[in-house]
């Protein structure tokens, strides 16, 4: 139940006002339009609206406005934190316009965007964008959280630090061409900020000479975690900008897609990104492979369009519960701690627990500076526990046993992108992952282009 009565005829005028599909609870199509990557976090609108153009996207938010509705927006919907029950939802995937300037090194996307669809056009001018580990997510929902690469970020920081421009329908229904220049506040607090001040439609951001990549991933036997876990603490301070990599601790579900030794199979996987040349990465990664036995070894020389290799992401809905933090520390006793909370011994029954390194170029202050709270903090640890609704007591508990057993270590910081939904609806806990400063810097923002707090059904930021 939305517990929302929309009067028809105002429907009916919705409807003949944009291009795209408007759907009420019931209607065929609408369950297709709400539906989720993670399938414990349903979408259950009062009406969604399948924005088709800017203009269709105006006319939504004019209609929310009129009727007190708040709005939620969903591209790929890899990050729903909310059911957006009584509001009006907005989706963007039939908002595909994608555009390359190689000679700018420049590249223009709308609102509907997946990074798979960016890299083969960037591919063929020999360019990258700075692109996380899921190549299937929304372009615009991974950058506004900042927007972390497991093979550019160290060396040229977050997918925020490279937006020269942003379109935006602010709450009042009005398109914005936002830039540094234009509104500054309003420009910082976008990128960071995670959707709290509009739709954004359409954006502009750098890309980078990159072709080619040396990485993929190497599977070691669940047993060997602690050598593992020593011998990659012991290496990462040595290795330069140019190189990326991350743990996985994994229990994996007992699938044919998946090849023999991995069948089930509780098995390390270390994640290695490298922009240098397949000699120079086999060199620095040696004392790794020699870490422990080897299952699987799929590191090697790759088009940068295969950067969706190194982390192994799984691509299709799923039903999941995850929790991150990050840490200010990876010491011999935070890596202890791992192998007692997650090791062979523990117990444990997390899909994943994984460790990324950052540091390098994430650590910086981009050209145009902006909200992205997760600078200065060293690690990122995301959990993950897949199973049905009526697991998710037992799900949730060992999550918070394997976080939380890492909070000796923890900074009050998080990235924005890794928030699970209760992470990001608790509001003292969004005060906390941007700091108080940030946050009441952003809380100012928001009062000025989104009083009413329309946007709320996200990593909600309360208006000062």
């Amino acid at each position: 139940m939305t517990g929302v009565n929309l009067p028809p005829e105002d429907v009916t005028a919705l409807r003949q006002s944009v291009a795209g599909p408007v759907l009420e609870p019931g209607a065929e199509g609408y369950e297709a339009e709400c539906a989720t990557y993670n399938l414990m976090c349903a979408l259950r609108p009062a009406v969604v609206v399948g924005a088709t153009s800017e203009s269709d996207v105006q006319e939504a938010v004019r209609f929310a406005a009129r009727h007190g509705l708040p709005v939620a927006v969903k591209s790929a919907a890899h990050q729903v934190v909310s059911a957006a029950e009584g509001g009006l939802l907005i989706t963007t995937q039939r908002m595909k316009g994608l555009f390359v300037d190689a000679q700018r090194r420049t590249v223009r996307v709308e609102a509907g965007v997946r990074w798979n669809e960016v890299l083969p056009r960037t591919a063929e001018f020999g360019l990258a964008p700075v692109v996380g580990s899921a190549p299937n997510v929304g372009v615009v929902g991974y950058t506004l959280g900042g927007g972390q690469s497991p093979l550019l970020g160290r060396t040229h920081g977050y997918a925020a630090d490279h937006v020269r421009w942003v379109d935006l329908v602010t709450a009042d229904g009005e398109l914005r061409r936002v830039t540094p220049e234009s509104e500054p506040d309003l420009f910082w607090a976008l990128l960071g900020g995670k959707g709290n001040f509009g739709v954004v439609t359409e954006l502009e951001f750098d890309v980078f000479p990159v072709s080619h990549f040396y990485g993929g991933c190497i599977y070691f036997p669940g047993e060997h975690l602690a050598q593992v876990l020593e011998a990659w603490r012991a290496w990462l301070p040595t290795m330069p900008e140019e190189m990326t990599s991350s743990i996985g601790i994994q229990r994996l579900p007992d699938i044919p897609v998946l090849p023999e030794p991995l069948r089930g199979a509780f098995v390390i996987h270390l994640r290695i990104g490298y922009l240098g040349s397949e000699a120079e990465g086999a060199e620095l990664i040696a004392p790794l492979r020699a870490a422990a036995p080897v299952l699987i070894d799929l590191v090697g020389e790759k088009p940068f369009t295969a950067i969706g290799e190194i982390h192994m992401d799984p691509v299709d809905p799923m039903p999941y519960f995850d929790r991150s933090l990050c840490l200010e520390e990876f010491s011999e006793k935070t890596a202890q701690a791992f192998v007692e909370l997650a090791g062979p011994d523990s117990g444990c029954t997390l899909a994943n627990v994984e460790i990324r390194a950052l540091g390098g170029a994430l650590d910086r202050e981009p050209a145009f500076p902006n909200s992205v709270p997760s600078r200065g903090l060293p690690y990122v640890v995301f959990g993950f526990a897949v199973g049905p609704a009526d697991h998710a007591e037992r799900l949730q508990a060992e999550l918070a046993r394997v976080v939380d057993g890492l909070r000796p270590w923890a900074a009050e910081r998080n990235m924005v992108n890794f928030l699970s939904p209760d992470e990001a609806t608790d509001t003292e806990g969004v005060r906390a992952v941007y700091g108080a400063e940030r946050f009441d810097r952003l809380a100012a923002v928001k009062k000025r282009y989104d009083p009413a707090n329309v946007f709320r059904f996200n990593h909600n930021i309360t208006p000062a």
